[in-house]
Parts: structure tokens; C-alpha cells; sequence
């Protein structure tokens, strides 16, 4: 359901416990290279022939790439590395590869001045066209830098990529382990950075690798194995993690006995004037996510225009009739309902008046309420109350958007977007509960697990409305694996987060389909899930 994503420190670790075992460092280089080699020939095609043109950093990054170019050459093509450090200065195991490489009769050439100083020289061919009009490589491998660079490019560094993003146009380019100029964990160019059409990246992802942001770099991304111990990785746990779509797996299986009540009972507690369809939708969502019953709880005036003649949702009118306003006094009408229902989702719609926040502030605080989803204004009521975040419980599920993250955070959208994983940490300080801050590539963050990564992006989804299916889709999960947990799982809530955002992805990615320039409503993601569940459980697609 997850694969690891160490830190480029925590990879680092990794080979520094591989090597304490007892395997050797030249050995990994070794293999890093075979399994670039095996991905670059897959991406392009047989060797003999192709004229390939390295860039050798002057980490183990450098010599992965030097590693490589011995096997480019002894598969038949012509090779030559332009390393930017004098070669007498490579040392360790990147300096041992250097120079067997060299023996094997591997070409070396200084990067700096590259192309210019290379005109009417036998490797005016490796340049670009400005240099020689019959030249150009077929390969360019960008093994300048790796994974722990950090900081901004210098300025050879950033000539140097400047250059090979120009020969893309002519050439295949391809990253080891990283493009250079990337951060390894935030995925952003540092200020700039290489644009592969493919990166092999060794052992792990990174975190920065499987951010959407970072996907015009890295292009196709292959995650290879170079045989670092299990006993390595368990004793240097990853503090991030990727969800992957194995997690459909742990989605609960209907049973023959099943009735209406085990299928998850969930209350929709959100509406208000001019925010009726708010609630509506998630309660849509709830039951295509496949939930049993189904209510929304709001001011009696409100309740008609939120059922909007379907027969499928049920209402829970609060209050005389007519009333559209929410108070605290509602919450005692409220408790029956509380008592009936395995999840509970506040918020969609409720708005932002002070008594809808006292309202908010009171029922969270009820010793008897469900477990909740906490999302859309809600999160609001509680930047205004923020004493009501101690009555927040770990079973509970918080679904801020950058703007409600910023308010919560006090500080400003664009903050939260610059250091998603910092503005996840700041969320988590303020409950222990489950945070899921929203958008490309989300973030879902709980005590005890490593940061889970969403890596997606699905423009189907951005649009109003989305939110509120995402909420009532957690609220059925929720429900649902409460009553029928996973074994091994400690966290019921935690497993539902990581479903609800993943069906929720794979529904907008499903809607691309039908409408590939986007014009999708929030209705339609809802009405997708189902189709979304059946063809995840099939296995078909990412």
C-alpha cells in the first residue's frame, strides 16, 4: 500500500548500514549502473551505434555515470564523459570507476567550455549544432548531480544545463537518480534544473521525485533496486512514504451479510443560506462511495433545498420550522443522531457566522460524537475557537486546502504552498488527529506514520464542490473500516485518509476520460466512484 520515500539524508543512511554489513561500495556503484543501463535500453533501444554524451558530477552521483559509460562502450557505442572536476581529483569508489573505465578505453573530456572549445576537435560531434552541423549525441546522461545537492547551482553547473536542456529537441535525456539542479525533497528546481524525458532513481524514490511539481524534470520516472539489505532499510525507517495503488486492496469487502447499517451509517452536518449543494454533494458521495444510510443534519428551513428531490439522502431537520440559522442549541436535537451513525462529516456548507462556530465548538466537544471528518468551514469555526482543537481525537480526519491551512496556520496561502511538508507539521502540532492538506500531491500526515505522499494531480478534480465529494467519501470509509477493520492496521482512520484520497484521485483521473479538457461538475466525480472502486479492485490502471 506504501513505498518508502527516505530523505536524500536518509538514503545516505541507508548506504552507509548497507556498507557496515558488509557490502561493498564499489559493489552498489556497480549495480546502480547495470540498472541505468537496463532502463536506458528499454527507453531507447539497442546501443551499438548510438552516440552517447555523459555528464560526470564530482559525487557518487559522477561516478554512477562513469560506471555507466563503461557499459554503454562495451555494448558498441560511442561513449565520451565530460566530467566537471579534474579527473586526478576523483576519488573512493567514484575515482576507482573512473579509472577502470579509462583502461576499458572510455573516452574523458573537460565539461568546462563545452561546446565551444570543442569546434574542429574529434568531439565536435558530442555537441549540438551551433558547433557542428553533423553532430549531436543520440543519449545525453546527466549524471552531474545527486540527490544531496542542496543549495543553488554554480555557474558551470548552470551553463552545463542550460546546454543539455537545449539538445533535447535532438536527444534523449536521462537522469541518474535525480535531475540535476532538483531538490531531492521538495521536488523544485534550485533555480534551475534538467528536464530528463526519464530518471532512474536507485533503491527509493525521494520524496521531491513523486511531488507533481516535479514531473517536467524527471519525466518517466523508474524506481531500481541496487540491493540494499531489508535489515538496512528497517533500521533507518523512511520519514516519508508514497501511496500506491495497492491501497484499493484494503478497501472493505462487501460481504453477503452486509445490511444498510454495517455498509456504514454516516451524518452529513454542514448547509447553510446559499450553501445548500455543499452538503448535497457529500452525502452523494458518501453513498457512491458505498455507504448504507445516509443523512444530512440542518436547520429545518434548510433541508428541502439540500435533498433536492432525492430520494436517496435523508434529512434530520433542526429547530422550528422555517429556521435556517445554526446555534448551539441544535446540538441537543442533534444527539440522537449522533448515537446512530459510525462517522460523522461537519462542515460542507455550515458557514462562517459566530454562532455556526460556537455550534461547531460544541458538538466536537460532545463526549458522544462519532468519529469525525472535519472539513470546508468547519476548519474555519476552529481558527475562531482554537480551544475546541484539544477536544480533536486521533480517530478524527481534518481535510484542509491551502487558504484553510493558512488560516489555521496563521499565515498566507502562498507559505503554505512554498513548504507543504512544514505547513503539515505546523497542522499537526495542533491535534493529533489524522491531517490531510489538500491539493497536487497531497499530504496526509498522523502520529506514528511516516508523511504519506499522494502523487497526484488530476485537473478534473479542481473544481468547486470537489471537497465536499472528497469529505463524504471519507465519511463512508470511515464508517466502514471502523466496523470491519484491516488486521495489522492501527489506525482505522489513518487506512480510510489514504483510501478516501486515493479513490478521490483515481475517480478525477477516470473523468479525464470522458472529459479530457476538463468541464467535469463535483457531481460527476461523485458518480465515478463507483466506477472508480470497480477498476481499482480489477487492478486496472495507476
Amino acid at each position: 500500500m506504501f513505498a518508502p520515500l527516505p530523505s536524500p539524508a536518509e538514503m545516505s543512511g541507508w548506504d552507509r548500514a548497507a556498507i557496515d554489513l558488509g557490502l561493498p561500495e564499489l559493489l552498489l556503484m556497480e549495480n546502480a549502473s547495470r540498472e541505468a543501463l537496463h532502463v536506458l535500453s528499454a527507453e531507447t533501444g539497442q546501443m551499438p551505434g548510438k552516440r552517447v554524451l555523459l555528464f560526470m558530477g564530482g559525487g557518487n552521483n559522477g561516478g554512477d555515470a562513469a560506471c555507466l559509460a563503461r557499459h554503454l562502450h562495451d555494448g558498441g557505442a560511442e561513449v565520451l564523459v565530460l566530467h566537471t572536476r579534474p579527473l586526478g581529483a576523483y576519488r573512493g569508489v567514484t575515482g576507482q570507476h573512473v579509472r577502470l573505465a579509462r583502461r576499458c578505453g572510455v573516452a574523458f573530456a573537460p565539461a568546462a567550455g563545452w561546446p565551444e572549445k570543442y569546434r574542429n576537435t574529434p568531439w565536435d560531434v558530442y555537441a549540438d549544432a551551433s558547433v557542428c552541423e553533423r553532430g549531436g549525441p543520440d543519449i545525453v546522461v546527466d549524471g552531474i548531480l545527486g540527490t544531496g545537492f542542496s543549495g543553488s547551482l554554480r555557474p558551470l553547473e548552470l551553463g552545463l544545463v542550460a546546454r543539455i536542456n537545449a539538445l533535447a529537441q535532438r536527444a534523449f535525456i536521462f537522469s541518474l537518480d535525480i535531475p540535476s539542479g532538483l531538490s531531492g525533497l521538495t521536488g523544485r528546481p534550485c533555480p534551475v534544473a534538467v528536464r530528463a524525458h526519464a530518471t532512474v532513481t536507485f533503491e527509493a524514490a525521494k520524496p521531491g521525485l513523486v511531488l507533481p511539481e516535479a514531473a517536467p524534470y524527471t519525466g518517466r520516472l523508474h524506481i531500481r533496486p541496487i540491493g540494499i539489505p531489508a535489515m538496512a532499510r528497517r533500521e533507518h525507517p523512511a520519514s516519508y512514504q508514497m501511496l500506491t495503488k495497492a491501497i484499493a486492496g484494503a478497501f472493505p469487502e462487501a460481504a453477503p451479510g452486509w445490511h444498510k447499517g454495517t455498509a456504514g451509517a454516516i451524518l452529513i452536518v454542514g448547509g447553510s443560506e446559499g450553501l445548500t449543494g455543499a452538503p448535497h454533494l457529500a452525502a452523494r458521495a458518501a453513498l457512491r462511495a458505498g455507504g448504507g444510510l445516509i443523512s444530512v443534519a440542518a436547520p429545518h428551513g434548510l433541508c428541502r433545498d439540500i435533498k433536492a428531490d432525492c430520494p436517496d439522502i435523508m434529512t434530520r431537520a433542526l429547530g422550528p420550522a422555517g429556521n435556517v440559522r445554526w446555534s448551539p442549541a441544535l446540538l441537543e436535537e442533534l444527539l440522537p443522531f449522533l448515537r446512530q451513525c459510525g462517522a460523522m462529516v461537519l462542515g460542507p456548507g455550515i458557514g462562517r457566522e459566530p454562532e455556526t462556530a460556537a455550534f461547531v465548538q460544541a458538538l466536537l466537544m460532545c463526549p458522544s460524537r462519532p468519529s469525525a471528518v472535519v472539513d470546508a468551514d468547519a476548519l474555519h469555526a476552529l481558527a475562531m475557537h482554537p480551544e475546541a482543537l484539544s477536544s480533536l481525537r486521533a480517530c478524527d480526519v481534518l481535510t484542509p486546502h491551502p487558504g484553510e491551512a493558512a488560516t489555521l496556520l496563521h499565515t498566507t496561502p502562498a507559505l503554505v504552498q512554498a513548504d507543504r511538508f512544514a505547513a503539515l507539521a505546523g497542522l499537526r502540532r495542533l491535534a493529533p488527529s489524522v491531517w490531510i492538506l489538500k491539493g497536487a500531491g497531497t499530504l496526509i500526515g498522523t502520529e506514528g506514520q511516516p508523511v504519506t505522499i499522494a502523487p497526484y494531480a488530476e485537473p478534473n478534480l479542481a473544481v468547486g464542490g470537489s471537497g465536499d465529494v472528497l469529505s463524504g467519501c471519507l465519511g463512508t470509509l470511515m464508517a466502514q473500516t471502523a466496523a470491519h477493520p484491516s488486521e495489522g492496521c492501527e489506525s482505522s482512520s489513518f487506512l480510510a485518509a489514504c483510501m478516501g484520497v486515493h479513490l478521490h484521485a483515481r475517480a478525477g483521473r477516470l473523468l479525464r476520460e470522458a472529459f479530457p479538457q476538463r468541464g467535469n461538475s463535483a457531481t460527476d466525480i461523485a458518480e465515478m466512484l463507483p466506477r472508480a472502486r470497480i477498476r481499482e479492485a480489477a487492478g486496472d490502471g495507476a
